[in-house]
């Protein structure tokens, strides 16, 4: 696929993008409800995969970032609410592409599209959690090994590593909404 100087431009911006806020919010830490992050995965190397559509993801993934702060809540779906995971989810697709996504982690799951290898993910990816085959988490990747999710009772959304030992353990696959 060629490049044209408009997407090569996009695609770098995204990178920027990317990078600046992801070293803006692990120099501000993750709130004070929070639980530590895992090490950034320094030690694994994240392949740097470009998303389908670079504008859609960006607007995704500044409104995902955005959120971080807010308080998780069970059943939640809007920042005055606050979030579950799959209500973070699905609140910031439908919030900046009118995309209308199901609502539980698992029904997320299903949605027709690729599974993602995890050497392949792309910003914008969902990325799921669970044990014995079945689902119970899900989070925006955001790239470089990291994701941003709600987390738990008591905590607030937050940039978390896939290479953390619980989600490291515990991850289940990824599909591509973006396309």
């Amino acid at each position: 696929m060629q490049l044209t100087p408009v997407s090569t431009a996009l695609r770098h911006c995204l990178g920027v993008s990317l990078l600046a806020v992801t070293l803006l919010l692990a120099a501000c830490g993750g709130g004070k409800n929070s639980r530590p992050s895992a090490p950034p995965a320094a030690t694994r190397v994240w392949p740097s995969v470009a998303p389908n559509d670079p504008q859609a993801a960006n607007a995704v993934l500044m409104r995902a970032i955005g959120l971080v702060g807010t308080p998780y809540r069970y059943g939640g779906n809007t920042p005055e609410s606050g979030f579950d995971c799959s209500g973070l989810v699905t609140y910031v697709y439908r919030e900046m592409l009118d995309l209308k996504l199901p609502r539980t982690s698992r029904d997320l799951a299903a949605v027709q599209g690729p599974k993602i290898d995890p050497q392949r993910l792309a910003p914008g990816d969902l990325v799921f959690f669970g044990s014995r085959g079945s689902v119970s988490h899900v989070g925006i990747y955001v790239g470089e090994g990291r994701f941003v999710h709600a987390p738990s009772t008591g905590g607030t959304v937050r940039l978390d590593s896939l290479g953390g030992s619980y989600w490291k353990d515990h991850y289940t696959g990824a599909k591509r909404v973006l396309h």
